[in-house]
C-alpha cells in the first residue's frame, strides 16, 4: 500500500495560502488594477509566483493551525503583501496568454 493511500496527505495546508489570496483581491480591488486582466489563468499566476517567493507555512493540525495563525501577522504578512504586488506587476506585463 502507498503512503497517498494509507495516509490523509489533504490535511496538509499552507496558511500562506489563504493569505495570498486574501491579499491579492485585496489589492486586484484598487483602482490602479482596474485594466489588468483577471483571468483564471492571470489569477492562478500571481498567486502562485507569490507563493514560490514566500518560506511556505504547512501545518496538519488544529494544534498547526494555531501556530501557523502567528503567519498572519507581523514580518511574514509584510513579505506576503510585497510577494503580491511584485506577482502582480509580473504578471500583468508577461500574461501566459495572448
Amino acid at each position: 500500500m502507498s503512503f497517498k493511500d494509507e495516509y490523509d496527505f489533504d490535511l496538509l495546508v499552507n496558511e500562506g495560502e489563504d493569505l495570498v489570496i486574501e491579499e491579492l483581491e485585496k489589492e486586484l480591488g484598487k483602482k490602479e488594477y482596474d485594466n489588468i486582466c483577471k483571468c483564471q489563468d492571470c489569477i492562478l499566476d500571481m498567486a502562485t509566483l507569490a507563493l514560490n517567493n514566500l518560506k511556505p507555512t504547512y501545518r496538519s493540525s488544529l494544534t498547526g493551525r494555531i501556530y501557523a495563525a502567528q503567519y498572519h501577522e507581523g514580518t511574514y504578512l509584510t513579505e506576503v503583501e510585497s510577494a503580491v504586488r511584485n506577482a502582480i506587476k509580473k504578471v500583468s506585463k508577461n500574461p501566459s496568454h495572448d
